[in-house]
């Protein structure tokens, strides 16, 4: 069976941005595709933290844990920003170790946490993210979904990190930047740099070729991806794969342009076996991105 070249440049390009913004290869992510060593533990994987989960949106927690799972964390936790757990266990997936936030917070055996999807908008959501960038030091951090709607409402201080990434989507971007989807759309690169300067972390821009912008403002567009990705729930496996390989000491640049490659890359390769474009779902993509990350050359 042949399959999808996933750098191959989109035509959905627009000429003037494609000749001034490098794309992600494949060949730029060696630490994302190494084999790993012998003589290894889930200890030698990180430890993922999700925050996130609330009433009506446990699915979004979920996502994002399953995708960071199957991006090869070695351990995965999802704290679930309420005193009762919404279910003993995942059944899908009993490997994932759910906690009450509280809990997990006060833990501290989490090496990189994604916190907001589906985390909600209630007080009780801006304490914990408070608490959160209270006790992060230098744990990286990818803010997501409810995360970022709270940031822009300024409930909550985010610490200037390069070990942090926020992961807006055009609407979302407007409202971190004071305007709108609309101004995002119409001079994308320009958004994504001034997010950057502006929380002074790693940022991907969501959207038709995402663009991924260092803290300092550098620019990579990503080819990979179709339009199978615009249904709920893939910005949420996103942020869970980030998060899986920001856990597993890949560099920081590797981890957010390899997450990015491999999301959409999956998108490419499930829709080149007829899963997709249409139908496509968000809990498709991690088994995907696996097979994607596990091939050799």
């Amino acid at each position: 069976m042949s399959h999808p070249a996933p750098s191959a440049v989109n035509p959905a390009v627009t000429p003037a941005i494609a000749p001034a913004i490098a794309p992600v290869d494949r060949t730029d992510l060696p630490a994302v595709f190494a084999p790993r060593e012998a003589d290894t533990n889930k200890g030698s994987f990180g430890a993922v933290g999700i925050l996130g989960g609330g009433p009506g949106m446990t699915g979004a927690a979920l996502l994002a844990a399953r995708a960071a799972l199957k991006l090869g964390a070695g351990k995965v936790f999802v704290g679930f920003p309420t005193d009762d757990l919404p279910f003993p266990c995942d059944m899908l997936h009993p490997e994932l170790m759910l906690r009450d936030a509280r809990g997990l917070l006060a833990a501290k055996v989490v090496t990189s946490w994604v916190a907001g999807c589906g985390l909600g908008e209630t007080d009780t959501a801006v304490a914990l993210l408070q608490s959160l960038m209270d006790s992060l030091e230098d744990t990286p951090l990818v803010l997501d979904a409810d995360g970022l709607n709270l940031l822009a409402a300024k409930r909550f201080a985010l610490p200037r990190s390069m070990h942090t990434v926020l992961t807006p989507h055009p609407a979302e971007a407007g409202r971190l930047l004071g305007s709108d989807a609309k101004a995002v759309q119409h001079d994308r690169p320009a958004a994504a740099r001034a997010l950057a300067a502006t929380f002074g972390t790693w940022i991907v821009l969501k959207g038709a070729n995402t663009l991924i912008a260092s803290p300092t403002g550098d620019l990579r567009i990503n080819t990979t991806g179709n339009p199978g990705l615009a249904t709920g729930g893939t910005g949420d496996t996103l942020a869970g794969m980030i998060g899986a390989l920001i856990a597993q000491q890949v560099p920081m640049h590797e981890a957010v342009m390899g997450a990015v490659w491999l999301h959409g890359a999956a998108a490419d390769l499930l829709a080149s076996r007829g899963i997709g474009p249409m139908g496509m779902t968000a809990g498709e993509l991690p088994d995907a991105a696996r097979e994607l990350r596990n091939r050799q050359g």
